[in-house]
């Protein structure tokens, strides 16, 4: 048991580097989910082929399901725009090498040909590191229902 012990604080301080590395994968992760958040309000096409996975799915609250060229086509022509988001819980996880999960709560205002959508959304998205650079690959979500007043 002494010995036991004695050897923690050296396996502790082996997990250190794993520790590092996780926080650093979790911060290029988050900046590269500013990153999509940005490009989707701008409907900027570059900037958004360049953030999105060639093989995106895209999984909308309403059932719907876009690829990346019919989603950028959507952003990018104005059929959906994305106005604002607010967080209200964002975390990311990383799940193997090269893949990290991401899940929250986000409140978002789209407008589109059904006018202004104020939707508040749980959702999964998937990061994939594809040649040194996170890209979204995939992303479903629901709305999460409005809280019970009859209480």
């Amino acid at each position: 048991m002494k010995t036991l012990l004695r050897c923690l604080p050296l396996l502790l301080l082996g997990l250190l580097p794993l520790r590092a590395a996780d926080s650093a994968v979790i911060s290029a992760v988050r900046a590269a989910d500013d990153e999509r958040l940005a490009a989707t309000t701008a409907g900027d096409r570059a900037r958004l082929d360049a953030i999105f996975s060639d093989d995106l799915h895209y999984a909308h609250s309403n059932t719907k399901v876009d690829t990346k060229a019919t989603f950028v086509e959507a952003l990018v022509g104005k059929k959906s725009v994305y106005e604002s988001f607010e967080h209200k819980e964002r975390t990311f996880v990383p799940a193997g090498p090269g893949i990290v999960l991401q899940h929250g709560r986000v409140l978002a205002t789209v407008r589109n040909a059904s006018g202004v959508n104020k939707l508040d959304l749980g959702y999964l998205a998937v990061w994939r590191q594809e040649n040194g650079r996170w890209r979204f690959l995939a992303w479903q979500s629901c709305r999460v229902p409005p809280p019970d007043t009859k209480k």
